[in-house]
């Protein structure tokens, strides 16, 4: 919707009276308003562009009852298309063969000093956004980095169901099948003064079940 202003090194356009240039003006003016009347044509409420889009443009979309929003982000739009269940298109010539996307709201809302376009009701709403505000950068950064852990750890455990208990669970389910296989196994040629239902313990170290607790080093005076 920019190419009313795309330039053209090495050019020169000449006049002879200012009727000429309005005459131009009026030219460019059709060609815009040709071009948007093709994407009005698609049956569309919101067009969604990734470059910018004038005033003439724009006006004209608002008078046909078509929203339109520009400066799209690139990555953003491929995400957006995906969850609308659309396509991206590039040519507005057929628009039998376009793929639109659908949505229940498109709103625009505050988050802070910041307008946002938000859209809500998407046939595939797997996908969601999450804002994170914070005073500082380092802030920020942490909890971006906190938030892509958790969804790490979510993602695997979509993926794989059995979960490993840490904090020394592992360690000490082992160490308590060890003593109760020790309770039933009888001991083999050991001194008088060890008990047979201390055989497996005489192999395998005793291991204590309770996880220690640390203390904090004392600071110095």
């Amino acid at each position: 919707m920019d190419t009313d202003k795309v330039k053209i090194h090495g050019s020169r356009v000449r006049t002879d009276s200012t009727a000429r240039v309005a005459e131009i003006e009026a030219a460019e003016r059709l060609r815009m308003e040709q071009k948007c009347q093709k994407i009005i044509d698609h049956g569309i409420s919101v067009f969604i562009n990734r470059q910018l889009i004038y005033d003439v443009p724009m006006q004209f979309f608002a008078s046909n009852g078509v929203v339109a929003i520009e400066h799209a982000d690139f990555d953003g739009v491929e995400r957006l298309a995906l969850v609308t269940g659309g396509e991206i298109a590039s040519t507005f010539d057929h628009p039998e063969l376009v793929k639109l996307g659908t949505a229940g709201k498109v709103e625009e809302i505050m988050i802070g000093e910041d307008r946002l376009i938000r859209f809500s009701g998407l046939p595939a709403s797997q996908a969601s956004t999450i804002v994170l505000r914070g005073a500082a950068q380092h802030i920020l950064d942490e909890a971006d980095r906190s938030l892509h852990d958790a969804l790490s750890v979510l993602s695997q455990t979509v993926v794989e169901t059995r979960t490993v208990l840490g904090g020394g669970c592992s360690e000490s389910l082992m160490a308590k099948a060890v003593d109760e296989a020790a309770k039933r196994t009888p001991g083999q040629a050991l001194p008088r003064h060890w008990r047979p239902s201390l055989a497996p313990s005489a192999r395998f170290p005793p291991s204590s079940p309770t996880t220690p607790a640390t203390t904090p080093p004392s600071s110095a005076p």
